[in-house]
């Protein structure tokens, strides 16, 4: 089915659904990619993209598993420019991930739900973190990023949203996102892009 198709059934997000068709992707190694979100965190993606890139230097190949990262001493992932407390989680990620054998082909199987789940056990790694996860590494269409303050900003902007306290807040946008399933995904995708441009548009100003 056409996602936009479906979409547009909401008369206001309609309005922001323009001629971008976005397109999820799977890949592969998907507790790097949850190392690689860790380090990205509170930083610019491009100083981000420099210490991952540095990173991956420090290992032969660029698909490191978690037997090479344990393996690393902790003074050269600080030395890239991580935090103690990022080394700690990205350690804490691939000890895991070997303790409960976790891999690609058993994350497929799962459902969003439970993929929260078990790897929100691990310390250092948030809903916010996982729900990227499974958005941009898992290819998966149907999650809601209920936390993520642009898109808090953007379907405040976009509904009757105002005056509400946090809670309530999340509560309507998810009864609003129901509409959505199973897109809600690109649902999200539409809105931080027009937030973006919306942005940049009121600078120029």
């Amino acid at each position: 089915m056409n996602y936009k198709a479906h979409l547009q059934k909401d008369v206001v997000l309609a309005t922001i659904l323009n001629e971008d068709t976005f397109e999820l992707s799977r890949h592969q190694n998907i507790a790097l990619r949850l190392m690689s979100s860790i380090m990205s965190q509170q930083l610019s993606t491009k100083v981000a993209a420099v210490i991952y890139t540095r990173f991956l230097a420090l290992f032969e190949n660029e698909n490191p598993n978690a037997v090479e990262i344990l393996n690393l001493p902790n003074e050269a992932l600080r030395a890239i420019g991580l935090s103690n407390n990022k080394v700690a989680y990205i350690k804490n990620v691939a000890q895991f991930c070997l303790d409960n054998n976790i891999t690609d082909a058993k994350l497929e199987t799962m459902d969003n739900e439970s993929i929260i789940h078990l790897l929100t056990q691990i310390k250092g790694v948030g809903q916010w973190t996982v729900e990227m996860l499974l958005m941009f590494s898992l290819g998966r269409e149907d999650v809601f990023a209920v936390d993520d303050l642009g898109i808090q900003q953007g379907m405040q902007r976009l509904y009757p949203l105002d005056g509400l306290d946090k809670k309530q807040l999340k509560t309507k946008m998810q009864e609003i996102a129901i509409n959505w399933k199973p897109f809600r995904s690109f649902a999200c995708l539409h809105i931080w892009k027009w937030k973006d441009a919306e942005k940049k548009k009121l600078k120029t100003e």
